[in-house]
């Protein structure tokens, strides 16, 4: 049974059928592959008239990358280790994709998340530094609380911010615990769980620092019609 198109590469098989499958191509992890291997890649999605997104690419891998494809106006952020190259515009969203930020530390992540949801076509708007440690900063981004179709919330320590953020809004909110934290955090256990039990509706949970697979949710979340966000009225009653 065929279940479509592959590029067979040796030590890649890349599915080129995602693209009309999913309505996004494959994204290509970087860590743990060669310069080499990541270029071979690349390439064969760019002859596939494809988009590349590059994820958790450091600088050194990214320079090569760079080189070989500089005439393609390749697209980098070392913060994020995310790189994209573009064949062409990817499908606009009407919506906004909210990426909140914790901490400054947290910021590689959700730089990560928006990064990725802009690559596949959503427009995003960012707060950093507005997590619970002092809540009148989180309190100061209702424009961005109230318009955004859906909401990416990063967080460290013990992962609080996003059941605050949930409990202010009725969009769809994605949780991403990050591994920043002392001792008792374990790497991003603690908020992981924190926010897997959390007692607010509608929030889903991504692994910790995984800031592709936020934004890849978010855009599927704002490519689809009749979704909205709004604050909860002071009127309602529980």
């Amino acid at each position: 049974m065929a279940f479509g198109q592959i590029a067979e590469l040796g030590d890649a098989v890349v599915d080129l059928q995602r693209q009309a499958r999913r309505g996004r191509p494959e994204a290509v992890f970087c860590q743990g592959k060669t310069p080499e291997q990541i270029v071979t890649i690349t390439r064969s999605l760019l002859k596939a008239g494809q988009n590349a997104l590059l994820t958790r690419i450091d600088e050194k891998k990214a320079e090569s990358v760079l080189g070989e494809f500089s005439d393609k106006s390749p697209e980098y952020d070392a913060q994020a280790r995310c790189l994209a190259i573009r064949v062409s515009p990817a499908p606009p969203r009407s919506g906004i994709v909210g990426v909140i930020c914790a901490g400054t530390s947290d910021l590689p992540v959700a730089r990560e998340a928006a990064f990725c949801a802009r690559f596949y076509g959503s427009d995003v708007e960012t707060a950093s530094d507005v997590g619970v440690a002092g809540l009148h900063r989180l309190l100061g981004q209702a424009e961005l609380l109230l318009k955004a179709k859906v909401l990416i919330v990063v967080a460290g320590m013990e992962g609080a911010l996003p059941s605050v953020v949930g409990g202010l809004v009725s969009c769809p909110v994605i949780a991403v615990p990050t591994s920043i934290g002392y001792g008792a955090n374990l790497e991003g256990v603690t908020a992981l769980l924190s926010m897997l039990t959390t007692c607010v509706p509608g929030i889903s949970v991504v692994n910790i620092d995984n800031g592709f697979g936020a934004g890849y949710i978010a855009d599927l979340i704002n490519g689809q019609d009749g979704l909205t966000c709004n604050t909860t009225s002071s009127e309602e009653s529980t």
